[in-house]
């Protein structure tokens, strides 16, 4: 298979971009309850059809997951569905994306990883932490350390928890308990620092433990950003918190907080669901109906650029 990963250096950290699916997914009532036809109506010239399907009224989203080479080590962050694995979600359910082989085919072969993290445990992002071999689930990356964020396994692992898995099928179970079975699992606070150059920031609202990881090498700086963001439609309305949040006031709170900062900043931003190109920076817009954000994507660029 051809390599298609997007490659971004960042000091002395490379980033790889390793694209599960992408495609119109997700009405915006479904993923923004505060959406109205008219407000979406009204940013279609923007987003065009790479942000937004007119015909199916869907939003175009992202799964990927993001390789880190930094100081001798392989990091995975966030590893997508999965493949086979039964969900409530049709669109998940049973698929078989193949994403491993365009892992493979960007250099990074399963027994290379050292480390795997999610920025939460949403189904989209714990998936490829398992396969199936033969009737078993068993980890994809046997000679990593996979590392969960305490709170937001604290949380996953609680009966209210637990009651929460029924909307998308139990991923827990088939994805996230078999790493613990095989002894590969530790625990890590939501701040803790994978390497100097590496480290975890807390961002609680979409879920309880929810983290973005920075990264900050020789000068520059960079975020991966989970599921802080979704859409860049949500630059455009900073206040709307997604249907799947387990906090929309405590998400909404550290999301303004974050644009604020991070659009002062111009801090490079990797947002898990964002399409191709993916990468960007936020720019502050301000209205007469209030200050908004714009997220400006970054142009196709060659290696060694960030």
């Amino acid at each position: 298979m051809t390599d298609t990963a997007r490659r971004f250096r960042i000091g002395a950290v490379e980033v790889i971009l390793v694209v599960e699916a992408s495609g119109p997914l997700l009405r915006p009532a479904e993923l923004y309850p505060e959406s109205t036809p008219e407000s979406i109506s009204a940013q279609r010239a923007w987003m065009g059809p790479a942000l937004y399907d007119a015909a199916s009224d869907r939003l175009v989203i992202t799964m990927q997951g993001f390789v880190l080479r930094s100081s001798g080590k392989t990091i995975l962050v966030d590893s997508c569905v999965g493949d086979c694995k039964q969900r409530a979600r049709p669109d998940f359910d049973g698929r078989q994306w193949h994403w491993l082989d365009r892992l493979q085919a960007a250099g990074v072969a399963p027994q290379d990883v050292d480390i795997v993290l999610s920025t939460h445990l949403h189904v989209d992002h714990v998936g490829w932490h398992t396969r199936r071999v033969g009737r078993q689930w068993e980890p994809t990356f046997p000679r990593a350390r996979y590392l969960f964020v305490e709170p937001e396994y604290a949380y996953w692992s609680s009966d209210a928890g637990r009651q929460a898995l029924q909307r998308t099928g139990d991923y827990v179970e088939d994805s996230v308990r078999p790493i613990f079975e095989a002894g590969l699992a530790d625990r890590v606070p939501s701040d803790h620092r994978i390497d100097e150059a590496i480290a975890l920031v807390h961002t609680p609202g979409h879920t309880p433990g929810h983290v973005c990881v920075a990264i900050d090498s020789e000068g520059q700086q960079a975020l991966i950003t989970g599921d802080l963001l979704h859409h860049p439609l949500q630059c455009r309305f900073p206040h709307w918190s997604t249907r799947f949040c387990f906090d929309a006031d405590q998400a909404r709170a550290t999301r303004l907080a974050f644009l604020q900062q991070h659009a002062r900043q111009r801090t490079l931003l990797f947002p898990a669901h964002f399409p191709d190109p993916t990468a960007g920076r936020l720019r502050c817009v301000p209205t007469a109906e209030g200050t908004h954000y714009a997220y400006d994507f970054i142009p196709h660029q060659g290696p060694g650029t960030a």
